[in-house]
């Protein structure tokens, strides 16, 4: 890679000094020249990001239950790492991967109500390649912010179509994001996702490249066509969890069916870049980002997402890039999230000052050689103030209990009256990670949503706060509304930070079942818990949808519930700058219910 670097840049000045021997026309093409040369050489990147795929959920990895030949193939054509980690839920993991950075510095303490947001202030991987001349796009679940300056298209992504919550609580055509305005996806998410991103691809194909897919399966709901799902419907997998009594078969079977759903996308995906001659240039990178959503088969680990046990933690990675990767390398070094951002930096040759530190490292030595000196070191995972530690062949979890992961990857035996030195030694790490994150934390915590850095802000009820006897729609607030609003005592805030003090308009969306028109909802600014300015308008229209068709759904007793939501202008209201709290409430309830809320927007004057 470095002998193409310093032969393109030999081209650069041979066809400069040429310039100077000819006509003042023909410098330009010479200039446009070198300059396809240049793209020519650097290559694109395809990354790959799923939601909730364990480790097991590969033919490649031993599973039997289900056939992955796309996803294995990224591995055999490429390297494998077999001791991969990332964090035990979504948000932590993306904000490792974006920053290279220990998720607790970026702002990310969680995965809903304000908690999943990377900070303003972090670099992300998109905006370094985008500020080297990178195309940029993302396509899926984004899930590190939603508001401006947080949002994808803010933090260096050209495109972006998916959603910005943690998870979304419909996959046939539901509502979508696309570059911040509202849109109707169509079809299956997962097929519509990757179908924007090989129109990305197909426009960008003579220019470098940063392609972002996370997409958000298997996920739940657990929502699959019946293309994919008939093959399971009915299925005994034969590889079980090592616990099979806590194995739910409805999960494990919609799982695998939308596994081999991603394996047919990422086949359209590798199909692509081959149909348009980019494979040999292109670096596809694919992991997931935790543990399983369930107790399936996952190489008799301990745990499954949410735990920071090998279970929770242990991703599949694979890196492909022909003629610099050698096929079928398999890298036993331990390796991590934050590690992504340089170790893509130094493959694609994209050097930008980092303004922050960063935890990981470049992987670039074990892919030129798996059997390079590394050096020694740790990964923390850390969970409600509970630290586990992994180093090369050791876990020290949670507990103070010690594993010897080379011969015990499931942690069934304590080795740590074996090797006490070694307890010690992780122990004490632990407690210093432990301290040294809880500071930032602390230093995180109760974050205001963003208001006024774009011309539009939207504040969804996942990042709101009821009051009174407003209810969820579901317990999990992601992809929630907010619904069974009996009494006028009751309201809903938003604690807010606004960047431009002046007029905005309010838009509320809103359902009103028949017999409760009429009631008039008002939207306040408080300061230190005194109301300063209001604005309201009267619900005129009954807006009562249906909730969306969810005979797709493949488990029984889904909580999601997902419905559309018509819009109330509720007129203008005169916002100071800084922290305030925007409350909604309703005058009188004129009917059984005010309205069901599904989020505000606020649009600057």
């Amino acid at each position: 890679m470095h002998m193409e670097k310093g032969l393109h840049q030999m081209v650069e000045i041979v066809m400069g000094r040429l310039c100077k021997f000819l006509s003042a026309s023909v410098p330009v093409l010479l200039i446009v020249m070198t300059l396809n040369v240049s793209w020519a050489a650097r290559p694109n990147v395809l990354i790959i990001l799923t939601d909730d795929q364990g480790w097991g959920d590969l033919g490649i990895h031993g599973n039997t239950n289900l056939s992955t030949p796309n996803l294995d193939s990224i591995a055999r054509q490429g390297a494998s790492f077999h001791n991969f980690y990332v964090c035990q839920v979504c948000a932590p993991t993306r904000a490792e991967f974006l920053t290279g950075r220990y998720h607790p510095r970026t702002g990310v303490s969680g995965v809903s109500q304000g908690q999943e947001r990377v900070n303003a202030d972090e670099t992300t991987l998109s905006s370094v390649f985008k500020a080297a001349g990178y195309a940029t796009g993302a396509f899926g679940k984004w899930h590190n912010g939603t508001q401006s300056p947080l949002h994808p298209n803010d933090r260096g992504f050209d495109e972006y179509y998916g959603f910005t919550s943690g998870h979304w609580g419909h996959y046939f055509s539901p509502p979508l994001d696309h570059n911040g305005e509202f849109v109707r996806g169509d079809g299956f998410i997962v097929d519509d996702l990757t179908n924007h991103a090989i129109e990305f691809i197909e426009a960008n194909r003579t220019q470098p490249f940063l392609c972002y897919v996370p997409l958000n399966t298997p996920h739940s709901p657990m929502m699959i066509t019946d293309e994919f799902y008939e093959k399971f419907s009915n299925a005994l997998p034969a590889m079980r969890h090592r616990d099979p009594d806590r194995e739910d078969l409805q999960m494990t079977r919609a799982a695998l069916a939308m596994v081999e759903n991603i394996d047919w996308n990422v086949g359209r995906l590798l199909g692509t870049l081959d149909r348009l001659s980019l494979d040999n240039n292109t670096i596809v990178v694919y992991f997931s980002d935790n543990g399983p959503n369930s107790f399936r088969w996952n190489g008799g680990m301990k745990g499954k997402k949410g735990s920071i046990d090998e279970g929770g933690l242990r991703s599949p990675l694979f890196i492909r890039w022909p003629g610099k990767v050698r096929a079928g390398t398999e890298i036993e070094k331990i390796a991590g999230a934050i590690d992504l951002l340089p170790t893509l930096m130094d493959m694609a040759d994209v050097h930008q000052p980092l303004p922050k530190p960063i935890d990981g490292l470049s992987l670039m030595p074990l892919l030129n050689d798996p059997n390079t000196n590394w050096t020694s070191r740790e990964l923390f995972s850390i969970l409600r103030g509970r630290v586990s530690v992994r180093n090369q062949m050791f876990r020290f979890d949670a507990e103070g209990r010690l594993f010897n992961i080379g011969s015990d990857r499931g942690q069934r035996q304590d080795v740590s009256a074996k090797y006490p030195k070694i307890a010690v030694e992780l122990q004490k790490l632990a407690r210093q990670y432990r301290e040294e994150m809880d500071v930032e934390f602390a230093r995180n915590r109760n974050r205001p949503f963003h208001v006024g850095f774009a011309s539009s802000t939207m504040l969804p009820a996942r990042d709101g706060q009821e009051h009174g006897d407003v209810q969820r729609s579901v317990k999990s607030p992601n992809n929630s509304f907010f619904t069974k609003w009996k009494n006028k005592d009751a309201s809903i805030t938003w604690h807010v930070d606004v960047a431009n003090a002046g007029d905005y308009e309010v838009i509320v969306r809103y359902t009103c079942a028949a017999g409760d028109e009429g009631v008039t909802m008002r939207l306040t600014a408080e300061l230190r818990g005194e109301s300063v300015r209001f604005t309201s308008a009267t619900v005129v229209e009954v807006f009562d949808p249906p909730l969306y068709d969810k005979s797709k759904e493949r488990v029984e007793k889904s909580h999601y519930f997902v419905k559309d939501f018509q819009t109330l202008p509720l007129g203008n209201l005169h916002l100071p700058e800084g922290e305030c709290t925007l409350r909604l409430s309703a005058d009188e309830i004129i009917g059984k219910n005010a309205i069901d809320v599904h989020s505000i927007q606020l649009v600057r004057k």
